[in-house]
């Protein structure tokens, strides 16, 4: 079974679903880590301003945010690769992650060289 981590974009709550005005995107990708969770893959979330630690720690993810600051969030990393910047991603694209399917793409991929983040080829 695949470790996913979520690393969002500061929000008042683990979830971003609460307060008057919710992206609509929220809910329906806590549903699908939550179907991610139910075929036994290890799922965790971290909220930049609950657990900024937890983006200090991750040597990855801190220098994404030292290059490209928080427009990169949320980033997705399964089994400790960055494998996703910027957007939410599909249960679609996050099944294809976890079972080393391809997932479909939606957007153009980054050359080998690096990404739209730099260096990095985060993105």
């Amino acid at each position: 079974m695949k470790n996913v981590q979520v690393y969002d974009k500061p929000m008042c709550c683990s979830t971003g679903i609460c307060g008057p005005d919710v992206d609509p995107i929220l809910p329906k990708f806590a549903a699908d880590l939550d179907w991610l969770k139910g075929q036994g893959h290890q799922v965790e979330r971290f909220n930049l301003a609950q657990q900024p630690q937890a983006f200090i720690e991750n040597r990855s993810i801190h220098q994404v945010l030292s290059t490209e600051g928080t427009d990169c969030l949320p980033i997705i990393v399964v089994d400790g690769q960055i494998v996703s910047c910027k957007d939410y991603p599909s249960r679609d694209m996050l099944s294809g992650w976890v079972d080393g399917s391809p997932a479909p793409q939606e957007l153009p991929v980054a050359g080998t060289g690096g990404g739209c983040c730099g260096s990095s080829g985060c993105c």
